[in-house]
């Protein structure tokens, strides 16, 4: 048993449930989304149906932005005065936000606390089960290093596929390499996407939606095989009725895996816009 007074951290692009952040005493730090001329923080000044609603009427495409270093050391500053001693945060990749970094220098700033950051080199509910796995881990007991060695782990048997109606949102917002280049040849069919090395890919190019998701059903059958996916997030773009339905399909099709349902809240919405869909899937 760790005497050890741990605090586990992320930033909002977690899109944790609200009930489970409260459970697990999971602080958020948020970033903040532009959209129709005005910046909100997400999920906090602004919800995920309602950000899709402005983004539709918006003439502009929406922005994100990073929380500012001060955020993070308001947040660690704060725990360290509760007594918390260690204090592990984890966020969205360092290769498609400032915000690994940024919490990294808050970290260096604030004295008498240990401030572990942790890129998890992906975003959503993939980074969602990263701080999952570490809040059990601080709720039982356990040491800082056997929470990371567990973080570690399921970093390792960690995948995730999302498809996008087309790469207009990616593209403004610069996160697919190519993708300006692409985008003439792109439109008409449905582009796999996944994090390779933390940024986003393309993973192959499929001409209708069904075939992409059956595509995806493939490559988490392969996982299933290796024993790296007995957990699973099927994750909207404000579609739920979509990924509901799907969700049921795999629930059905891969018994052994334990599905939920999740979404691509307002800065990852973002990027993929509305109608998106993803899988991510890890080990328990």
């Amino acid at each position: 048993m760790s005497l050890e007074k741990i605090a586990v951290v992320t930033d909002s692009t977690a899109y944790i449930p609200r009930e489970q952040v409260v459970q697990h005493d999971i602080h958020i730090v948020p970033l903040s989304v532009t959209v129709g001329g005005q910046s909100f923080k997400e999920e906090k000044e602004l919800s995920t149906e309602d950000f899709y609603t402005y983004a539709k009427k918006s003439e502009d495409f929406p922005t994100s932005s990073q929380p500012a270093p001060g955020e993070f050391i308001h947040v660690f500053e704060t725990l360290k005065d509760k007594g918390i001693d260690t204090i592990i945060t984890i966020h969205l990749s360092s290769k498609i936000s400032g915000t690994y970094q940024n919490a990294v220098s808050a970290g260096n700033l604030v004295d008498g606390v240990n401030v572990i950051a942790i890129d998890s080199g992906i975003s959503c509910m993939a980074q969602g089960m990263l701080v999952l796995k570490a809040a059990e881990g601080i709720s039982t007991g356990k040491s800082v290093q056997e929470i990371q060695q567990n973080i570690e782990e399921l970093l390792d048997a960690m995948d995730a596929y999302f498809m996008v109606d087309d790469l207009n949102n990616l593209a403004h917002g610069g996160r697919l390499n190519g993708a300006q280049a692409m985008i003439g040849s792109l439109l008409q069919i449905k582009p796999i996407l996944h994090f390779e090395e933390k940024k986003i890919e393309l993973f192959e190019k499929v001409r209708t939606q069904k075939k992409a998701l059956k595509r995806i059903e493939e490559l988490l059958a392969e996982a299933v095989e290796r024993n790296q996916a007995q957990q699973a997030y099927v994750i909207h773009g404000n579609c739920p009725e979509k990924g509901l339905k799907w969700m049921n399909e795999l629930q059905v099709n891969f018994p052994s895996v334990e599905f939920e349902l999740s979404y691509f809240g307002p800065v990852i919405g973002t990027h993929l816009g509305e109608g998106a869909l993803g899988l991510t899937w890890s080990i328990k």
